[in-house]
């Protein structure tokens, strides 16, 4: 196998293996996976029987993206734990694989297969990284029993451009105007009244948001966790009457999002 960016893997046909074992080929960094973890990888997958190459993201020439409870056994056994950025050899039996083989017959029941798997980016359950301090004037925001509240400053008007304050810089990707996005959040009107309460992982493309998000997220990283406050014009002007709840035009709006994934 070569330690190129893409790699090129030869296996020495017919191989098998008893039970999934994986080894670190290039060290990553801090951040973990979980069993929870929605990872993006580069990946090249082997017949251990016919040594022949069945999948490659590589050859695609886009990386794939998925959850890892979603995978097949002996890829989770294979990532969770491993750290971002690693490179993994994985190698698993037909339990663990493709018992039954594959409809396209290209794994047959019994092969063993053998993944190289770069790991490229993960969601994060939280946010982490580096509290940044707010600046002065700006609604407070403490976390309770694991989400966020805010309050606003006594006698404050509500500001007429887009405010966009990190609380805490995150470690992983930028956001770009094509990524997409895994956040949670909390939304309040500005007179302090809670209004959405998105506090479970969700995604979509940043192309799809109100411009209050689709401009204030970007150049925010992967880990963060952001206030916006957002006036009318970039978010809901003529409000959202047929919304539950409801929301009355011309409302400036205080979110708290906490960025767990960027991809794209």
């Amino acid at each position: 196998m070569s330690d190129g960016e893409t790699p090129e893997v030869t296996v020495p046909a017919p191989w098998g293996i008893a039970w999934t074992q994986s080894k670190v080929l290039k060290p990553g960094g801090e951040q973990l996976l979980t069993e929870s973890s929605v990872v993006t990888i580069n990946y090249v997958g082997v017949n251990g029987t016919t040594g022949e190459i069945f999948d490659s993201s590589y050859e695609r020439g886009e990386p794939a993206t998925f959850p890892l409870q979603g995978v097949v056994p002996g890829f989770q056994k294979g990532l969770e734990g491993q750290a971002v950025g690693s490179r993994m050899l994985i190698g698993m039996p037909s339990e663990d694989g493709y018992p039954d083989g594959t409809p396209d017959g290209s794994i047959q029941a019994g092969d063993s297969i053998v993944f190289v798997v770069d790991i490229l980016s993960a969601n994060f359950d939280d946010a982490t990284g580096e509290t940044v301090a707010p600046a002065a004037g700006l609604p407070t925001v403490t976390m309770t029993d694991g989400k966020p509240e805010i309050a606003v400053p006594t006698g404050t008007a509500a500001p007429t451009t887009l405010t966009v304050q990190p609380l805490i810089k995150g470690p992983g990707a930028p956001v770009t105007a094509e990524s997409t996005i895994q956040v949670r959040y909390r939304a309040w009107t500005y007179d302090g009244t809670l209004w959405q309460d998105a506090w479970q992982p969700q995604e979509g493309p940043v192309a799809d948001l109100i411009s209050g998000w689709s401009e204030g997220l970007i150049g925010q990283t992967a880990g963060s966790r952001v206030l916006l406050v957002v006036p009318p014009d970039k978010a809901y002007p003529d409000g959202l009457p047929q919304a539950t709840p409801s929301l009355a035009p011309g409302q400036t709006l205080i979110y708290v999002i906490d960025l767990l994934n960027v991809t794209g």
